[in-house]
């Protein structure tokens, strides 16, 4: 991570893989670690290679994204008026090689793409249960941020 200013209430965790002959097993999060609010769903989501997924934002929901097969850039920009990182953009390629959890808070954008041939897989540990009523997506053409992918 070297010296990246992190968008505020974003954290990068590193996480465990404890290995075995016969299987590897990967932590994702515990009800005591930091970025764990509440549980409300946890779900797959597939990114194909060079494909690109952006942007959404949640407005009560914290994410807890880990990527264990693949590789996916995951691309942030913090849309809150009132916070002290406003305006910033943060980049972070997570993988199995890069295993990390990144919690992203209520009210920051994001997006994904695809950087590896093959499946690219991530995993959301969501606070509350999906409601698309408090989320908002809007397209890479109509977006208002700064970002080439």
């Amino acid at each position: 991570m070297g010296n990246l200013k992190l968008i505020n209430g974003v954290q990068l965790i590193p996480q465990k893989i404890i290995t075995n002959p016969n299987g590897d097993l990967f932590h994702i999060i515990k009800n005591t670690d930091i970025g764990f609010v509440n549980f409300g769903e946890a779900y797959i989501s597939t990114v194909n290679f060079n494909s690109i997924k952006a942007w959404k934002r949640h407005h009560r929901m914290t994410a807890n994204f880990v990527v264990p097969v693949g590789c996916i850039k995951i691309v942030i920009f913090d849309s809150r008026d009132t916070s002290p990182t406003s305006g910033m953009i943060n980049e972070f390629s997570l993988s199995l090689e890069n295993y990390m959890r990144l919690t992203v808070p209520p009210g920051v954008f994001y997006g994904f793409k695809g950087i590896e041939n093959g499946l690219n897989l991530l995993i959301n540990i969501a606070d509350i249960v999906h409601d698309p009523l408090e989320q908002e997506t809007i397209s890479i053409e109509k977006s208002e941020i700064k970002y080439f992918w």
